[in-house]
């Protein structure tokens, strides 16, 4: 089992996530954070950290997809340890549905 990072991230990114994680397993996008699945260690502490309900284990149903894109940008996006501000207008996009076809990036964040 892993954590996986949802669209709920996207444009809202808060990273509260990043400062709870002991193994630095998440990775920054222009728009959305990911967790790396072979670096995640299943201790779930990240999940209640989200405010936007963006973590869930990968063991419920139809997160197959975001397991993937997990993967992938894990792989090429740079690393983040440390907190940092949320966007300044995340509030507005926090309860937004379908938002990887709308707003999804896959250009690479700032990392630390």
């Amino acid at each position: 089992m892993t954590y996986i990072v949802n669209e709920n991230c996207i444009k809202c990114k808060f990273t509260d996530c990043v400062e709870v994680c002991p193994v630095d397993c998440f990775y920054e996008g222009e728009n959305m954070l990911v967790i790396h699945p072979d670096e995640c260690i299943d201790c779930g502490v990240c999940e209640p950290e989200c405010p936007v309900d963006a973590i869930k284990p990968d063991t419920e149903p139809g997160l197959e997809q975001w397991l993937e894109l997990n993967r992938r940008y894990a792989e090429t996006w740079p690393n983040i340890t440390a907190k940092k501000e949320a966007p300044p207008n995340a509030d507005d996009f926090r309860d937004e549905k379908d938002k990887f076809k709308k707003y999804f990036s896959s250009e690479p964040g700032s990392g630390d």
